[in-house]
């Protein structure tokens, strides 16, 4: 493969990985508007110069995971190699720019079918643009307060191990676990009603912020976070960001998540002049 150019759409919440202590998903479009998923990528121990934001155009170079039947599923082929970021998307007239990658092809709107393209072995579609017809409501439910303790204890034992061959005496610190799961409930053009759990970085970054600035009151801060995930993006143009995991893509009966929202403003649609009346 050579290097490829990627507009970063998604990084998702970190999770702990027993070889590279902790992984962020990334996914994100080509120039075409084709989707591509770049697993793994230990985001968080990048050099600060490396670590792109959501709607960076990136270019490194990647080749096809030959573990992951996926087809939009690559990996960096050295785990330590360069990143260039190239430049930023930005949101002028009502995100333009944005809106000519992302909604460059068409979008989902059946979910049934979505489904059926995931498990149909000509396809395997893992990600995807969905528009849903209805977002019925935003659901948070307690989840435990911490890491699975042996995972968390092989990470910190591999970390240790490291730091003893390493100049300095800096070891890495592991995200916080969200305590709380986050879900989006709602219809498509099946007529069916689904709930999908919430996988993006910025939601988990939302929780902890807004936690530290309302006193370490959680409900408080769960409000905070359905008001901008339920109140504020149900009135702007909002699209979700879904993918599967490689390892429920096959056994779910739905593999799909949500690991991203891509919300731009509503437009109004154009008055006809008095050339058209």
């Amino acid at each position: 493969m050579a290097n490829i150019k990627v507009l970063i759409t998604v990084k998702t919440y970190p999770t702990l990985s027993k070889k590279y202590d902790e992984l962020v998903c990334t996914a994100g479009f080509r120039e075409d508007g084709s989707w591509i998923h770049i697993y793994p990528v230990p985001f968080r121990k990048l050099d600060y110069a490396y670590q792109y934001k959501k709607y960076n155009w990136v270019e490194l170079d990647l080749e096809k995971n030959p573990k992951d039947f996926r087809p939009e599923s690559f990996r960096p082929r050295d785990i330590d190699s360069e990143i260039k970021i190239l430049g930023e998307v930005n949101t002028a007239d009502n995100w333009k720019a944005r809106k000519e990658i992302v909604l460059k092809r068409p979008v989902w709107t059946d979910m049934t079918k979505l489904i059926d393209s995931a498990k149909n072995p000509k396809e395997h579609t893992s990600l995807a643009v969905f528009k849903p017809k209805e977002v019925v409501d935003f659901i948070i439910e307690k989840d435990t307060k911490e890491w699975e303790p042996k995972k968390l204890e092989h990470v910190m034992a591999r970390q240790k191990e490291q730091n003893l061959f390493e100049e300095t005496n800096k070891i890495f610190r592991i995200a916080r676990k969200l305590p709380f799961k986050f879900s989006y409930k709602f219809t498509s053009d099946d007529g069916k009603t689904r709930t999908l759990m919430v996988e993006d970085w910025e939601l988990g970054m939302l929780y902890w912020n807004t936690l530290a600035k309302c006193g370490n009151d959680e409900p408080e801060a769960c409000k905070k976070v359905r008001q901008k995930y339920f109140d504020e993006f149900t009135k702007k143009d909002l699209y979700l960001f879904l993918g599967t995991s490689l390892k429920y893509h096959n056994a779910s009966k739905n593999p799909f998540m949500v690991i991203g929202t891509f919300y731009p403003p509503m437009v109004p649609p154009e008055e006809p002049s008095l050339f058209d009346i």
